[in-house]
């Protein structure tokens, strides 16, 4: 299992086999559908989710403008409560962070609480090659792991499998790590949660080291905080001796009161509940209760690349909800696998293209993964306008520019395979500027309209290989107003 899912092909080509897969459409229409349904049940019982949702925006984007006041404050406020700061500036460095800490314990088994940073940054292989094992808890985690799996959705990882390829897995796989299945499991929900808990205490039991994310960080108290429905998390977070925590710098809000806004809107958006079931907060050390040694690891990995980019910075916004996959009619039918990373659907197509550049073939064709119907933008409760930024990194891809690279402006090279896209636009551009020019061309497409070809020819077929060119009418617009106005403003 690959963080980064390193050799993926383009969109396209990943989603032409994705499709064809009946039994993950099928599991994926299913979640979708149920998840969605719920959620908008949840939302409407708000008469102020507007207000939430427009606070929310305000909140987070305070603290972009700020993230550096409140890096420090933060740094400070964890020191202050007994915990220790790192910095990390990408993965590389965040992994060996993390390693280091864990091997100067002297232990060599972690247990994780979900967190798609260390997903993000490939730390479960990372700890692996250094002969550390990272046991996941979280139930979908767990099926993804056994089977030696990817994650294909941000709060149900494991939505492309159905409970007899659930209950296969625990079969098969269970007893290489760890406690086995009980004999005769079937796939009834209950038998199968029943065989993750007995497999997963022994674990939490065990283990000294826990390594965990953050949904959100306080600056001003240095408060760490996880939402989870399990309790796995609890158990990550209170057992073990030490715990590390690795998470991303966008995560930080100012103010304890702004959980307020977060805590309404984080559970409805993701998992259609009016609040959390387990929503556990820990501010540094102390000698009574919980971990005795606490690491936090902030981490780049590209997001202040994000941050400098005026439109693409909204991005950072994001709670991880995973509202915009369950109403995505292309993450319906491809799948999260598809998109080549641990964040998949909407706001994958604009966040991994931020975070790692645009300069492989799969995060290049990220930004064309969506029709662009808005969807995601409308249940997002925190407004990411997702379409406006897709079409401002689709202009990135074909026509390069400046841009913000570790740190460093940078021009970019537009991507290959884009120049027919960009000779027609400078046409279209050419035309639009030349009135006269524009109306013959018009004119001259109505008159031979019976002749046009269904697809087009060359370059052309990517674009009508998987859509109908439109029929063009027998007059041109302008050509039917003057008839039937006159010219003139008004009708007769």
């Amino acid at each position: 299992m690959s963080g980064t899912f390193v050799g993926m092909p383009a969109f396209p080509r990943a989603a032409r086999e994705a499709v064809r897969d009946t039994t993950l459409r099928g599991n994926l229409r299913h979640a979708t559908h149920t998840i969605r349904d719920k959620r908008a049940r949840a939302v409407a019982e708000l008469d102020d989710w507007a207000a939430l949702r427009e606070a929310g925006k305000q909140i987070k984007d305070h603290t972009l403008r700020h993230l550096d006041r409140y890096l420090v404050q933060v740094e400070e406020a964890v020191t202050a409560a007994g915990g220790t700061v790192h910095w990390a500036a990408d993965a590389d460095e965040a992994n060996e962070i993390v390693a280091r800490l864990v091997e100067e314990t002297g232990e060599s088994e972690v247990v994780k609480v979900k967190s798609m940073a260390t997903q993000e940054i490939a730390l479960n292989e990372a700890l692996q090659a250094r002969g550390i094992h990272a046991y996941e808890t979280d139930l979908a985690e767990l099926i993804v792991q056994l089977g030696n799996d990817r994650p294909s959705h941000i709060l149900v990882p494991a939505i492309h499998r159905n409970r007899g390829e659930i209950r296969d897995i625990f079969r098969s796989e269970m007893s290489g790590w760890g406690r086995p299945a009980p004999e005769n499991l079937t796939d009834t929900p209950a038998e199968l949660a029943e065989a993750a808990r007995l497999h997963l205490r022994e674990k939490f039991l065990r283990a000294k080291v826990g390594i965990s994310g953050a949904n959100f960080v306080v600056a001003e108290t240095g408060t760490l905080v996880v939402v989870e429905s399990e309790g796995n998390g609890r158990m990550c977070l209170t057992l073990p001796e030490t715990l590390i925590s690795v998470v991303g710098i966008e995560k930080i809000v100012p103010r304890w009161q702004d959980l307020e806004v977060f805590l309404q809107t984080l559970p409805r958006s993701s998992t259609a509940e009016r609040m959390n079931p387990y929503t556990s907060m820990w501010t540094g050390t102390t000698d009574e209760d919980g971990p005795r040694t606490f690491h936090l690891v902030l981490l780049d990995n590209g997001r202040t690349d994000t941050l400098a980019d005026e439109v693409g910075r909204q991005a950072l916004r994001c709670i991880r909800c995973s509202a915009c996959l369950n109403v995505c009619p292309v993450y319906e039918r491809a799948g999260g696998h598809a998109y080549g990373s641990v964040y998949p659907g909407p706001i994958g197509a604009i966040l991994s293209p931020q975070l790692r550049g645009t300069g492989s073939e799969i995060d290049a064709s990220l930004p064309y993964a969506s029709s662009l119907c808005g969807a995601c933008y409308e249940v997002c409760p925190v407004a990411i306008d997702i379409p406006e930024v897709l079409v401002h990194l689709r202009e990135r891809v074909v026509q390069g520019g400046p841009a913000v690279r570790g740190g460093n402006r940078v021009v970019l090279k537009p991507a290959k395979g884009h120049a027919a896209e960009r000779a027609a636009m400078r046409a279209a551009q050419w035309a639009f500027t030349h009135p006269g020019a524009l109306r013959t061309g018009q004119r001259l497409a109505s008159r031979t309209r019976r002749l046009h070809p269904r697809t087009l020819p060359g370059p052309g077929r990517a674009w009508s290989g998987t859509r109908d060119l439109p029929a063009v009418p027998a007059e041109p617009f302008r050509d039917w107003w003057q008839r039937t106005h006159g010219g003139r403003d008004g009708a007769k």
